[in-house]
């Protein structure tokens, strides 16, 4: 089916109108309503880029920097198809326009199984909601879409542009444009180099209607390792984040919130206030998930934390002080051990195929709650004046920061001026606007100065919107007739919503109801083959503040399912190896990655320890991308987990910068090991015990592990790179681990009973 000539049915009268507007084509992306700042002299030929007289080209980014090498990969989508020299090109962050807003993420965030992406009403629901994302224009940088969301209108804008360069010098020469070809920043008529910089003005006013993309095949900027454009100032220092921001007469602050969820501050000694210390303020909180607090506005920002130290803050009885991690734990194994729920996928009758087995292979896993912990602390500078509000912040969502500073001030949103930032990391953090409200709701107590909140490490830890908690059950019977293959596979999960409660707190009602994807995806939506299977997610309502944290359900998912098929393989007699790739007979893909790496690891059937170092692997496809990774592990003195080498394949289409993926790929191993070995925030007494990093401790130096990433060539579409190798890595060293002491771990973070095998 044509995704023109998808129609909605039985919608009555209303139906007649919601026809009418699917069968519009979509707006086009390449020229917005607000013009990008890309400097004194320089010429926008649409909305993703400009060119200097100089020849300098700026491409116009609308994806949050945050280390994932976002602008460069961006950058060579458009210089590939405008023929630009590397060497003049830059970056400056876009402005907020709906021709920017982000169609893949929501695309992606549909429940429906990859396999089911080419059914006809599958690809009519995409359709559909692609054009109301691109009507909505939600900026967003997250879900490992970045690329995909701008590989075709990234390279349409070089493209354009190419085309009317090309008209403007043909036009000169008085050749036709079939004459003219163009190569490193100039278009060549005859002998004749014309560079882009003197041929832009007049480009400016041509609107080309003939334009085409390359062939990938002929790439030549694309698929190369080129140097990170912000390698330089990162490496230098020079690099602008938001907490580097400085202006004239700015002031900074510090807040303190309740040491429990729901408490509220009742008295606080206003007498701090005087000399280097301006305002002392109480603070309702907002919808945007910031609490009631009590912020301190001085002239440095350790003048304003120590004044609120001495500022003896009371705080009510929270609501919720019974609550703590045992009780948290109780309510997901009882949620997860009964059936129920959300069924995000159902093949057969795995329920009767359980019943009439012989043996049926059971486990429980469970995963704890997760901070991000960015290297920047969580802040943003605000200026509130008569006329609106200026706004100097790293965001990953700056539609909605600007929208919470417009709520928070009761002003309109086009009196909002949001100067972006690079981001100190966000993993998810960095979507939630809670900070920015903050801080826009502190700077009104000062009119007309910047005030810049920063948050101490332990607001950051307890604070948080913290990764799930979550608990499964699953099951699994061996088919009698081929026990290479189970008969049946059925999961049940319980936790809470990640999305739900981010689509609340920013105001995208469009996703706070219906099933989250989110909560349960990475056992549904992988690519085995099972003859009966049901999957299926019960939603829990608890205090604790939840958000999305770096392959959102993935990250606890994969170890869950990964761990349990190695289970199943022992059950079996199986080596794990064998017995995955006998469930992806009709996944080529899934099944070259997976040999990839057991080939570049020197693969051990079974995971055999050689020299007390064993190995264990596993698979996982998230955000359209397929990544395998065999751990090698072994375990040091007083029983620490020793993980030495981590051998990754990846196929995530496309690639458009090698270097970049090898570089997402060792982050997202370091962050997962983090996470696998050490992450776990614990509650008690009604709110978060950890504070900073002796508590809540990320992978060292003296523990990383040597990393090894091949990436598998493509002629697909790129997919998502910056979370995809999360995920099997808790449960590749938990496999690794049961090879090796033959005990299986079934929550994390992995810590081995006394008297482990050393």
């Amino acid at each position: 089916m044509k995704r023109r000539t998808f129609l909605l049915a039985g919608l009555g009268a209303g139906g007649a109108l919601v026809l009418g507007w699917a069968l519009v084509p979509p707006r086009q992306r390449l020229r917005g309503a607000t013009t990008p700042e890309v400097g004194d002299g320089a010429i926008a030929l649409n909305g993703w880029l400009a060119i200097h007289p100089d020849g300098t080209v700026t491409v116009v980014s609308p994806k949050a920097e945050m280390g994932q090498g976002i602008h460069t990969a961006l950058a060579m989508l458009v210089a590939e198809e405008l023929d630009a020299d590397w060497a003049t090109v830059r970056v400056a962050h876009s402005p907020i326009d709906r021709i920017y807003g982000n169609i893949a993420v929501m695309v992606d965030g549909l429940p429906f199984h990859p396999d089911q992406s080419e059914r006809p009403w599958v690809r009519g629901v995409k359709w559909l909601t692609a054009k109301t994302m691109r009507e909505m224009g939600v900026m967003i940088t997250g879900g490992s879409s970045s690329v995909r969301d701008c590989w075709t209108v990234a390279r349409e804008a070089g493209a354009t542009a190419r085309a009317a360069l090309i008209a403007e010098a043909a036009a000169r020469a008085g050749v036709d444009p079939t004459a003219c070809r163009t190569e490193r920043g100039a278009v060549l008529v005859g002998d004749r180099r014309i560079g882009y910089g003197d041929l832009v003005a007049g480009a400016a006013a041509r609107r080309p209607s003939n334009v085409s993309l390359k062939d990938p095949a002929t790439f030549t900027l694309v698929g190369r390792d080129v140097v990170r454009l912000d390698a330089y100032a990162k490496a230098h220092g020079t690099s602008q984040y938001g907490i580097d921001v400085r202006l004239p007469g700015m002031k900074y602050a510090a807040v303190a919130m309740a040491p429990a969820f729901g408490s509220v501050p009742t008295a606080f000694d206003r007498s701090v206030v005087g000399g280097p210390v301006h305002r002392i303020v109480a603070l309702d909180g907002s919808d945007h998930g910031d609490p009631a607090a009590v912020a301190v506005i001085a002239d440095t920002w350790w003048h304003a934390r120590q004044a609120l130290m001495r500022a003896n803050i009371t705080w009510s009885t929270s609501p919720h002080a019974a609550l703590d991690s045992a009780g948290i734990a109780a309510t997901l194994r009882a949620a997860a051990a009964e059936s129920g729920g959300m069924p995000f996928r159902s093949v057969g009758d795995a329920e009767a195929v359980l019943a009439a087995a012989d043996r049926v292979i059971e486990a429980a896993y469970e995963a704890p709650y997760l901070a991000h912990a960015p290297m920047e602390p969580m802040n943003a500078t605000v200026r509130v004046t008569t006329d609106g509000a200026e706004c100097w912040v790293g965001t990953q969502a700056p539609g909605f920061a600007r929208a919470a500073i417009a709520r928070v001030l009761d002003i309109d949103a086009a009196r909002v001026v949001l100067h972006q930032r690079t981001l100190g990391g966000g993993f998810g953090r960095r979507l939630e606007v809670d900070h920015i409200a903050q801080a826009a709701a502190i700077a009104r107590a000062m009119p007309d100065v910047p005030v810049q909140l920063i948050w101490a490490r332990e607001d950051d830890i307890r604070h948080d919107f913290h990764r799930p908690a979550a608990a499964t059950r699953l099951r699994a019977a061996i088919d009698p007739a081929n026990p290479t293959r189970l008969a049946a596979f059925v999961s049940h999960s319980a936790s809470q919503s990640p999305w739900k409660s981010y689509s609340r707190r920013v105001g995208l009602g469009l996703t706070a109801v219906g099933p989250d994807k989110t909560t349960a995806e990475g056992t549904w939506d992988q690519p085995y083959e099972f003859a009966a299977l049901r999957s299926s997610h019960a939603e829990v309502e608890l205090p604790v503040p939840v958000g999305s944290w770096r392959s959102v359900g993935h990250s606890h998912q994969a170890f869950f399912l990964e761990s349990f098929l190695d289970e199943c393989a022992a059950a079996a007699g199986r080596d794990p190896l064998e017995f995955r790739l006998a469930h992806l007979t009709q996944h080529p893909r899934a099944a070259a990655v997976l040999r990839l790496a057991a080939e570049q690891a020197g693969w051990r059937p079974g995971g055999t320890p050689v020299d007390g170092v064993a190995q264990g692997l596993a698979l996982h496809w998230s955000f359209q991308s397929l990544v395998a990774e065999v751990a090698e592990v072994s375990i040091a003195a007083e029983g620490r987990i020793r993980v030495h080498r981590v051998v990754c394949a990846v196929d995530c289409g496309l690639p458009v910068h090698p270097d970049g993926i090898r570089q997402q790929v060792e982050g997202s191993v370091i962050f997962g090991l983090s996470a696998a070995l050490h992450g776990a925030i614990t509650i008690r007494d009604g709110g978060v015990t950890q504070g900073n990093f002796h508590e809540y401790p990320l992978l060292r130096f003296d523990e990383a592990p040597v990393i090894e990433t091949h990436i598998i060539p493509s002629a697909e579409p790129p997919s998502g790179i910056g979370e995809p190798a999360v995920p099997p890595v808790a449960p590749a060293v938990a496999n690794a681990l049961f090879a090796l002491t033959g005990t299986r771990l079934r929550s994390l973070p992995l810590r081995l009973p006394m008297g482990s095998a050393t």
